[in-house]
């Protein structure tokens, strides 16, 4: 059985961290700017990446090597896996577009209705210059890989349910200026945000597929969200990672908090969390509920078995993550 894999964007490609009895790290993708991360079904061993400028270039090795799998000179800035069909691949790109593959990225095409979305003239992105919007999530239902949600920033969250041809507008509530998108690994209904929300809510919810959304508040003390998970077991407990805002989450004081609803009426702020860097990344594990992994801006990564309860730093550590992490649970022969 090989151990639990972690995969994290540096600013030089992709960096990877095995467990085992000796932590061990490997880097690839050198010289490109890796922006994106998307792993497939758990024991598929697939993993994509979206470089901003030169497309997408996919594992099926757990990221033991990479070819290029297409979308050659886009800036992919999102990417998502069908979980239940891993050949069903989606990218997001900048400026705003979605492009949809059928055969596991040997080919692409565009899903040309996303440019009629309503409002999408005054999507504007202050991330970076010439501020413009991109999708910057996407989620797939676990069991129809036709329902699909994007998220751009800084702009809007819509949805499709018929694998791209035809896409909503906004969804009220859902939180426009999005950073991250999850759906729960095995219930259909439920689906999460992480965002800069206003006043004080870095975290949506939607319990019908991503039709209707709600932003819950209570508990909160900072609204730039960056992360979310939901734990395997319990459609219900969710968590956001936040800062105060986005000069803070990238200083070397972030003002880093992870919130946990779990269906009471309020937030709880898991006053355990290590907090001297921001967690850019939050991973679950299917297999594992409970359980709840942070990658940290420095490369090290914590992790709780309660909930968030109590936390311990792992041996291992990575470069760095600089925008997005996953894992892949260990690997049974």
């Amino acid at each position: 059985m090989s151990g639990r894999s972690f995969l994290s964007t540096t600013t030089d490609g992709v960096a990877r961290l095995i467990e085992g009895d000796e932590w061990t790290v490997d880097e690839h993708l050198h010289g490109e700017d890796v922006y994106s991360l998307a792993r497939g079904p758990v024991g598929s061993g697939l993993v994509l990446a979206g470089s901003e400028g030169d497309g997408v270039f996919r594992s099926r090795d757990r990221g033991a090597s990479w070819e290029h799998a297409g979308l050659d000179d886009e800036h992919v800035m999102a990417l998502a896996v069908a979980p239940s069909d891993p050949d069903r691949l989606y990218a997001g790109v900048r400026p705003p577009a979605v492009y949809r593959s059928d055969d596991g990225g040997a080919t692409w095409t565009e899903c040309e209705s996303f440019q009629d979305v309503r409002g999408r003239r005054i999507w504007r992105s202050p991330a970076s210059p010439p501020f413009t919007a991109y999708v910057n999530g996407l989620a797939v239902s676990p069991t129809d890989p036709n329902i699909v949600v994007a998220g751009i920033e800084f702009g809007a969250v819509v949805r499709s349910t018929d694998g791209g041809e035809t896409w909503s507008n906004h969804r009220r509530k859902a939180i426009r200026d999005c950073h991250d998108l999850v759906w729960h690994a095995t219930d259909e209904n439920n689906v999460y945000e992480g965002g800069a929300g206003v006043p004080r809510r870095p975290g949506a919810r939607s319990t019908d597929g991503g039709e209707t959304w709600t932003k819950p508040g209570g508990g909160l003390d900072r609204g730039y969200g960056v992360a979310v998970a939901a734990d395997p077991g319990e459609p219900g407990v969710w968590y956001v990672s936040a800062s105060t805002s986005p000069f803070a989450a990238e200083s070397d004081d972030p003002k880093a908090a992870v919130f946990r609803r779990d269906g009471g009426d309020a937030w709880e702020k898991l006053e355990a969390f290590p907090t001297e860097r921001m967690p850019w990344a939050l991973c679950t594990d299917p297999t594992l509920p409970d359980h709840l992994w942070a990658g940290r801006a420095d490369g090290s990564i914590v992790h709780s078995a309660d909930r968030g309860e109590s936390w311990s730093r792992l041996e291992g550590t990575l470069p760095a993550v600089d925008s997005q992490m996953v894992m892949l649970p260990p690997e049974r022969e």
